[in-house]
């Protein structure tokens, strides 16, 4: 089995069984009937349907013409050896991947441009933005060539491999072929037949011929994002380019076999532990992937009403704190931008109202207006479902209560429907989750639909981020989350490093989750239980920490850590003022100190800004059993 890949993010998780929830009902036999010619599929207008793409509204057409008039003469920046081998030599992955995203960019706007103009003017830069991308040796980025037998540096030309960046460059090329081909043509033949070739070489013949990438999930451990990301690229360029009828059927059920291992890691809650900013590329892409068999298939395969299927799609709305606030445990960043038309069409397939309220809401607030850009197929689908989104009524569903026991992780605000009071988010769950930090028992508080005690999220992704190093980095590490640090102990990864005895509910009065959190830390912090309960007080609007503790000796120590962005003050004994929030605490056996954290790195400036605060409520010479108490109120 090929290694993950750097990024990946795959961490000593479990195997989980095998269900087979879609590919047991579509055997290829059933496939071949139900499946559309590759040629008789019109999932979108083509560029020569001019009144099909004067259905697109006005104020999108004018967007893309501004778009692509800025694209025109692009300069296609090479992509030297040097500059794809920082990975290897100093971790850097961002120089590399903005002039390689930046290509693909250039080149899907320009092909939009030329849909909504239909004139001819954008096609020659087309074809050199396409001759330039086919002429590359990886269509994937440096951080991934490590899945290759010769390991992590330059590419090697003799093994294809399939990531998540060479499936989207496949992709993009697969539409704009269907898109653009015989304009194309007038170019030169040799273009459109060059994107044909170059898919089927670096993609399709790769994905038809090896089952031992990681992400696929037939010989190795749950899988995450990567599988329907790669999975509705795979069946894109399938659907669209493979003319070979007994091939593309192939293809197609090999990924639904794919796409059931994605399933079989979730539980029945659909929660996603890879948290909400991932989710649009883990529930999402799953979307695209069962909105791609759906349309090829003139509606006969259809999977909306599995029950897993449409919690799966919640989840988005679940985890949505306010506005562009999300619950962001782990990798997951705290400010999110939903893809909304997406969010809007999954919501409407599964009839969930609350789910096309959040779409239809993300799109009038956001700055796209409901056109998801970033990979061209979902473009195309918000643009052709953008006068339906704007129809809907908007709202946020802001629910009062969320429990995913699969995850382990709750929410819960003072009251459904409104942002008003405290909101509480918290987990159990384990060390060794997807894109994980060492966080069990971590929690946020939000007040107003503002942050006040915080989950940091996560630097710039380089090489040091998916290494063995990894929780070297700051923001990895327990005493950086709101967590106790046991004897100078942190916590430790691992699948074994986890919470027990997990027990939650609520009722209109109160939210209460309480785990024993001993057991993520190592022998040597020298806990033997260590019993957190969170409360959500909707009367009082308050939320208590308490937690009790027994060691192994007495006379150890324990610091408790909040994270906050606000700007920390004393305002009395045993009180400090936190932006909207104060924190009482027993300042005889709680001794507060705060420390000021320069944040240099731009994934963390855009939430936070230039700077965080640690707060750390230190306690020594304990005797061997005891408690704490943490009250937090509305300042």
């Amino acid at each position: 089995m090929t290694r993950p890949p750097a990024g990946a993010a795959v961490q000593d998780k479990e195997v989980p069984p095998f269900r087979r929830l879609l590919s047991s009902g579509y055997p290829p036999e059933k496939l071949a009937k139900l499946l559309l010619a590759e040629d008789a599929w019109k999932p979108f207008p083509k560029a020569a349907d001019r009144a099909g793409w004067s259905e697109v509204p006005e104020d999108a057409r004018k967007k893309l013409l501004e778009l692509g008039a800025k694209e025109r003469h692009a300069s296609w920046p090479a992509l030297p050896a040097t500059l794809a081998l920082e990975f290897a030599r100093n971790g850097n992955r961002s120089h590399y991947e903005a002039l390689s995203f930046g290509r693909r960019t250039a080149l899907r706007r320009l092909v939009l441009a030329e849909c909504v103009e239909g004139e001819g003017k954008y096609l020659d830069d087309i074809a050199n933005g396409i001759w330039a991308v086919c002429e590359e040796t990886f269509w994937g980025v440096p951080a991934h060539i490590g899945a290759q037998r010769r390991g992590v540096g330059l590419p090697d030309v003799t093994e294809p491999i399939i990531d998540l960046f060479a499936a989207e460059t496949a992709a993009l090329l697969a539409w704009t072929h269907y898109l653009l081909a015989g304009q194309l043509s007038t170019v030169s033949p040799l273009v459109p037949d060059r994107m044909a070739v170059e898919v089927e070489r670096r993609v399709l013949e790769p994905f038809r011929r090896r089952s031992d990438f990681y992400w696929m999930g037939f010989r190795g451990p749950a899988v995450n994002n990567w599988n329907p990301w790669i999975n509705s690229n795979v069946l894109t360029c399938a659907l669209l380019l493979d003319r070979d009828p007994q091939r593309r059927t192939g293809e197609v059920h090999k990924s639904l076999r794919s796409l059931d291992r994605f399933l079989d890691a979730y539980h029945e809650d659909g929660g996603c532990d890879e948290g909400p900013g991932y989710w649009g590329r883990a529930g999402a892409s799953l979307f695209d992937c069962l909105e791609l068999l759906r349309s090829a298939s003139n509606g006969a395969i259809d999977f909306y009403s599995m029950p897993l299927v449409g919690e799966i799609g919640r989840y988005i709305y679940r985890a949505h704190i306010h506005d562009q606030w999300y619950t962001n445990f782990a990798d997951a960043p705290a400010l999110v931008s939903i893809a909304a038309g997406l969010v809007f069409r999954y919501g409407s397939r599964i009839g969930d109202e609350k789910m096309q309220g959040l779409g239809a809401w993300a799109a009038a607030h956001g700055p796209s207006g409901g056109v998801d850009e970033g990979s061209i197929g979902r473009e195309l689908a918000s643009l052709f479902g953008l006068r339906a989104l704007r129809k809907a009524r908007a709202f946020q569903p802001l629910v009062r209560d969320v429990w995913l026991p699969g995850i382990q992780v709750m929410m819960a605000r003072r009251k459904d429907g409104s942002a008003e009071g405290l909101y509480l988010a918290a987990q159990a769950g384990h060390n060794a989750e997807s894109h994980n930090h060492n966080d069990v028992g971590n929690f946020m508080v939000y007040a107003g639909g503002q942050p006040a005690i915080i989950d940091v999220g996560v630097e710039t992704y380089t090489a040091k981020t998916f290494s063995k190093n990894r929780y070297d980095i700051w923001t990895m590490q327990s005493a950086f989350h709101n967590l106790p640090t046991i004897n100078g102990v942190m916590q430790a990864a691992g699948r074994q490093y986890a919470a027990r005895d997990v027990h939650y509910q609520s009722s209109d009065a109160e939210a209460v989750f309480q785990m024993d959190i001993a057991e993520a830390y190592p022998a040597e912090a020298g806990v033997e239980s260590w019993i957190r309960t969170l409360r959500l007080d909707r009367g009082r609007d308050e939320i208590t920490v308490r937690d009790s503790y027994r060691m192994k000796r007495d006379g150890g120590s324990v610091t408790l850590t909040l994270m906050t962005p606000c700007e920390v003050r004393q305002t009395g004994a045993g009180v400090l003022t936190l932006g909207s929030i104060r924190v009482l605490f027993d300042s005889q056996r709680l001794r507060a100190r705060v420390e000021r954290i320069e944040i240099t790195d731009a994934s963390l400036k855009k939430p936070w800004g230039d700077h965080l605060y640690r707060i750390l409520f230190e306690a020594a010479h304990l005797a061997a059993a005891g408690e704490f108490l943490l009250r937090l109120q509305p300042a």
